[in-house]
Order: structure tokens, then sequence, then C-alpha cells
């Protein structure tokens, strides 16, 4: 019997309902959340990924701007620009849509947004306080990851989790987040030795490696819970995760999409951070 799939779309869809309501909220008190949304370059990957989430905000009434920078634009240019948007008491939430040029060091981009502004959350601060317990924003993704397995009623509580990939985009974070929920964790990577004695011993398999179809039926534990973050574009223009999804289906309890699984949930989770920074910009209002 196949394992159930999880529709990433259907749940955003639900949960971005909660959040246009707190939206409805804070205009009712004359507050409009907003976002900026920086784009170096035309990627066109990255100018998919901003236009969903541009869309994502129209559709729960977040106010957006889009900030298209020239691919040769200099790293004081770009840090200029967000240091204006710090102080644009209008935006609620900054983001730089990431890969940006090699001329450009990302980490000191990433550490000019503020903290309250921080709504990727991959400021250090964000990232340290998410290490000590709290964070002020969680990182999009493995925030959409333990929203869809709390609203799938995934118990996250004693199960052994096992996160392939060591990125601070995703498998760091997430392996703390799940900790904090008090699972037991391991961290692989793409490199692990016998990776499959690992990932076989997974209640819930996090995968995001980038490394299309890694992870193949023999490796997961049956009725487990597979979260595919990757997507990868095959040469025949198909995308696929990292994730072998014809094979393992038939194994796992539970299985995401790619695309529509994680995809929805971290572009939702970008609103609901926004969201929370306005009310918190506006917690005297």
């Amino acid at each position: 019997m196949s394992g159930k799939i999880i529709d990433g779309k259907a749940i955003a869809l639900e949960v971005r309902k909660q959040w246009k309501q707190r939206v409805i909220e804070l205009k009712d008190r004359g507050i409009l959340p907003g976002l900026a949304v920086i784009i170096v370059g035309s990627n066109p990957a990255s100018q998919v990924y901003v236009r969903n989430k541009i869309k994502a905000c129209h559709e729960v009434g977040i106010h957006s701007e889009l900030i298209e920078l020239p691919e040769d634009v200099s790293e004081p240019q770009l840090l200029s620009t967000i240091e204006n948007l710090n102080r644009n008491t209008q935006i609620n939430g900054i983001l730089v849509q990431l890969p940006l040029p090699d001329t450009i060091d990302v980490n000191k981009v990433l550490e000019t947004i503020s903290v309250e502004k921080d709504v990727d959350g991959f400021h250090l601060y964000n990232l340290g306080a998410l290490m000590a317990g709290s964070t002020i924003f969680p990182p999009c993704t493995p925030y959409g990851v333990q929203c869809l397995l709390e609203h799938s009623s995934i118990p996250i509580e004693g199960q052994n989790a096992v996160i392939v990939g060591r990125s601070n985009i995703v498998g760091k974070p997430m392996a703390l987040m799940l900790l904090q929920k008090n699972a037991t964790v391991s961290i692989c990577t793409s490199k692990t030795r016998d990776l499959k004695q690992f990932t076989s011993l997974a209640d819930i398999l996090v995968v995001a490696t980038g490394k299309p179809n890694l992870i193949t039926a023999d490796m997961v534990k049956p009725g487990a819970a597979v979260i595919d973050v990757g997507i990868n574009r095959l040469d025949d223009g198909r995308l696929v995760g990292d994730v072998d999804f014809e094979g393992v289906k038939e194994v796992a309890g539970y299985i995401t999409p790619v695309p529509g699984g994680v995809g929805p949930m971290t572009i939702t989770m970008l609103v609901a951070n926004t969201v929370i920074a306005a009310e918190k910009a506006n917690s005297s209002v």
C-alpha cells in the first residue's frame, strides 16, 4: 500500500488563511505589513521563486515591493539598498533572493539585514538564537517542514529523525527545530559512509542535498515520514527531488512530492514571518 502523499499546496492554502486573518486584524488597526524582495541579476529559477513569493503576499494582503538590481551591482550598492530598507518603517521584512553573484559576500549581505526584518531567518542572530532554543524568525524551509509534520499529525516527540544535508538554510536548523520538539536527531550528508544504516532507522527522514534520487526505497524504514526538500532539474527537463518518489512511496507512510510538497510551505512561512514582524514592530500601537 502506497504511503500518504502530503499535499504541500493544499496545506499551504489552509495555513495562509490563518495568516490572512491576522493581516486583516493588523489592517483594522491601520497597519499594513510590508515585504521587500531584492533580486540580483536574471537567474530564471530565482525569478520564478520571487514571483511566487510576491503572489503569496498579495493573496494574504501583504504589501510587497520588488527591487530588481543588475547582475553587475556592486556590493556597496546592494548593502546601501538594504540599509535604506532597514530604515523604511513601511517595510517589515526584507528578503534577498539567493544565490548572489560571486563578487558579493553573501554573509555580509545577510548580516546587514536588520534582525527585526530578517524574515528569511538567515541572520547569524536568528541562527544563533535557534541554537539557544529560541529565535525571532525560524528559517522558512525548516519552519515549513515542521508545519507540514504537525498539520499531518505526524508525531515528532520521541521519534528518530534523520536529516540528510548539513546546510545552514535547511539541514542544521531543521535538526535543531526537531531536537526542540524532543526528537532524537542524526545529521548525515551525501558523503556519509553507508548512509542506508542511518536512513533505515528514521521515523522522520528529511532530505536536502541537491542530489536527485539519492534516497531509494531500500533505504527507508517502512511507514516512515519522508520529507523531500530537494528540487533538481534533469536533462530531460523534469523536476525531481532528492528522493526516488515512485519507489519510496511504496514503502513510506507519508511522503512529500516534488514539486508541490515543501516549496509552497517555504513561501507560506515567509508570509508568516512577515506578519509576525509587523505585529512585533507595532506591538505598542
